[in-house]
């Protein structure tokens, strides 16, 4: 952090004794419990940090535990069998224990000129100076996350205001905001991120600077931003997210297409994205699993969409016009955010199954029924409802016809189509066709040809 940064952020210490907040270790995990004693066994300052201590501060339930320390990544590495280290901009140790991961990060420094640091543009690429645990809080991003669970007296040490920042129900940068944004520009997601999972808001001083340095997320490697893509839309606070990321200005940064096409005012679109985030929150709440693929079908369908529309009215073949709208947008995506090419497969197959719904005489009804994307397709489908009345139909008719028996369905439909679900009879089960009287005809009367 700069001069300027480190002059605008204050230090005044505040000690909050254990019976004055919320914080037991029967919340956290043994295993950070067995790093954090084992640190202090051997003479060195540790503490529980970061996004961990605030949620255990609201009530929360922590997935992942970070600790800090005085001990450089080395020294840790010494005391646990168990540990590795890992990243050259940030040098790390991870001890494991089974299937947990705990983050052990040495004090961070504030010295620019020492260690081994690398600035370029005013990004950090690189950065491994050790310093206090005052100069530790003042590297970190937010107030809220630069509080520390001290073991050896079960206090919350308070460095930047991050108690009175929980209370507030507020998100300030520590130091300047642009040097922060500059320094990292993903910090800007993070904030994004951050506010829609504790329900805060982001303090003005924390938002202004958006709609300057936004454009510095497009430096941000894609593969970076997947990841941040992935918290901010599969960690059950997706739809609060992608709101914030409209409202703040960001979204055009990371999905460019999506905003494109909600900017062209297609409600139906917004509807789409809207309840596809909305099931995933809730599937992420009851503990059931989530794709990155259909969730990213979602939020870039409204380009293709358009995109296929376009060519095919300008005389393109349907399934040509399909495959190279999917192939054009997902090559845009993936110069911001580097989907990997297992889901941007699925992402395409889902996609090039709508048209294939309108289809609905008997081989196609069932070949549809045995893609193996079948069900993912579906259910976009449905969310597709409020595109059309004939879209809303067809996903009813498409839900009942997979209720029926082969049997049943089989009888029910064409050998070849004239028109779509609607030209057709309703599907109803254990009903038959009845089988129209052939008619003889003239020539079979009279027995002239």
């Amino acid at each position: 952090m700069n001069s300027t940064a480190r002059n605008d952020a204050k230090l005044a210490l505040r000690i909050i004794p254990r019976e004055q907040h919320t914080i037991s270790r029967k919340n956290i995990s043994k295993a950070a419990l067995r790093v954090l004693y084992r640190l202090n066994e051997a003479g060195y300052n540790a503490y529980l940090v970061g996004g961990a201590v605030r949620d255990l501060l609201l009530g929360g339930h922590p997935k992942d535990f970070d600790v800090a320390t005085d001990a450089t990544p080395d020294e840790v590495k010494k005391l646990f069998r168990n540990c590795r280290l890992i990243g050259r901009r940030f040098r790390l140790a991870h001890v494991v224990y089974g299937s947990e991961i705990i983050e052990v990060a040495t004090f961070r420094g504030a010295s620019e000129d020492e260690g081994d640091r690398h600035i370029v543009d005013g990004r950090i690429v690189r950065d491994n100076v050790w310093g206090t645990i005052e100069e530790d809080a003042l590297r970190r991003d937010f107030r809220v996350n630069a509080m520390y669970y001290d073991i050896s007296d079960f206090s919350v040490r308070d460095y930047v205001g991050g108690i009175k920042d929980l209370q507030d129900r507020a998100l300030h940068l520590i130091g300047d905001p642009a040097t922060r944004y500059r320094e990292d520009p993903v910090r800007m997601l993070r904030a994004v991120r951050l506010a829609a999972k504790l329900d805060f808001r982001i303090d003005a001083s924390a938002s202004t600077p958006f709609a300057e340095l936004g454009p510095l997320l497009s430096g941000v490697a894609p593969a970076r931003l997947f990841d941040e893509s992935l918290k901010m839309f599969l960690s059950g606070h997706g739809l609060k997210s992608f709101r914030m990321l409209e409202q703040s200005g960001l979204l055009k940064f990371m999905f460019p297409a999506t905003a494109r096409a909600l900017k062209r005012g297609d409600e139906a679109l917004r509807s789409l994205i809207e309840q596809g985030l909305a099931n995933t929150d809730d599937r992420v709440a009851d503990g059931k699993s989530v794709t990155p693929a259909f969730l990213f079908a979602v939020l870039l369908w409204g380009e293709v969409r358009d995109l296929a529309h376009t060519w095919i009215s300008h005389g393109k073949d349907a399934n040509e016009a399909w495959s190279r709208a999917a192939m054009h947008v997902v090559a845009e995506q993936c110069q911001r955010v580097a989907i990997p090419r297992r889901f941007t497969i699925t992402m395409e197959e889902i996609w090039s199954l709508q048209p294939r719904f309108e289809h609905v005489q008997r081989k196609k009804v069932f070949r549809l029924l045995a893609h193996p994307r079948f069900r993912a397709a579906f259910d976009f489908l449905l969310l597709r409802e409020a595109e059309s009345p004939a879209i809303g139909e067809l996903g009813r008719w498409w839900a009942h016809a997979q209720q029926l028996p082969h049997e049943t369905l089989a009888s029910a439909l064409p050998q070849h189509q004239a028109g779509g679900p609607g030209d057709i009879e309703p599907v109803r089960s254990g009903a038959t066709r009845k089988r129209k009287r052939r008619r003889k005809s003239s020539a079979g009367k009279s027995g002239a040809a």
